[in-house]
């Protein structure tokens, strides 16, 4: 099937490594020109050589931290400067750290808000120009399933990352006039390196190896594993393809089944 991606401009944040790079990846194998961003320079250098590598696409790499204004405006200006406009934005950022509600100051709910949310509101403005312009784009929100079930102990999550769906949804009525779609896409348990040190310390705690603790993280996933990167990459190439086109203001869970809520 032809996904109608190729030449199409995406934007890819925290795209160095898990869902972000996959993402990153499945979009480039069909067609798209990429740019990814990541903090740390040395993963992002090595997984947009990757990319390259594979698909032969046109990939720019460029570091950035997305709690900082100047360089989400960076990131924006640079790829129009590279590839004419933006057409794709997959808005993703790692998650705030684990912990309950007494143990959180203020600071650490700012940098959450900061982190997750302001980031997601910053990209937004920035590339909606050039979607306008063309009347057509695609923002996809890399969420969590926090946004339709609480996940315990981590109540930073919990907290801020529902408000990224509220915007979407809102945003949805706002955008669909101009022909450009905004999704919510919350993945389950993905085998990320995030999934894996947050897993791996509950493990230890148990005095497991995360692989002994393996069955205890997929006793309740109906389908009985944690999902890969890619699957949950795949939602994200066909929710930013001409495939998706009367799908917008959706919150999307790719999860295995693990969230038991009818919507």
């Amino acid at each position: 099937m032809d996904l109608g991606l190729k030449g199409k401009v995406a934007i890819v944040v925290a795209a160095s490594k898990g869902m972000g790079k996959a993402s990153a990846m499945g979009l480039a194998a069909e067609g798209a020109r990429v740019t990814m961003c990541a903090r740390t320079e040395a993963d992002l250098i090595v997984a947009a050589n990757e990319i390259r590598e594979q698909t032969k696409a046109e990939v720019l790499a460029l570091p950035a931290d997305v709690t900082r204004l100047a360089d989400i405006q960076r990131v924006v200006a640079k790829t129009v400067e590279a590839f004419g406009g933006v057409d794709i934005l997959v808005a993703n950022a790692g998650g705030p750290p684990p912990g309950g509600f007494d143990q959180m100051t203020d600071a650490d709910w700012q940098a959450a808000f900061e982190l997750n949310l302001l980031s997601t509101i910053r990209f937004i403005r920035e590339v909606l120009p050039h979607m306008r312009k063309k009347r057509w784009g695609r923002i996809l929100n890399i969420q969590s399933s926090s946004v339709k079930q609480p996940i315990a102990g981590l109540i930073l999550s919990n907290g801020i990352r529902p408000g990224v769906a509220g915007m979407s949804k809102t945003l949805a009525a706002e955008l669909g006039k101009d022909n450009i779609l905004i999704n919510t896409v919350c993945p389950g348990r993905i085998l990320t390196d995030r999934l894996r040190s947050h897993m791996g310390g509950r493990a230890k705690q148990v005095g497991k190896t995360f692989e002994e603790y393996l069955p205890q993280v997929t006793a309740d996933i109906p389908l009985g594993r944690v999902g890969s990167p890619e699957e949950f990459a795949n939602m994200v190439v066909f929710l930013a393809s001409e495939r998706a086109s009367y799908v917008t203001g959706a919150t999307i869970q790719v999860d295995g089944g693990l969230i038991r809520s009818i919507v």
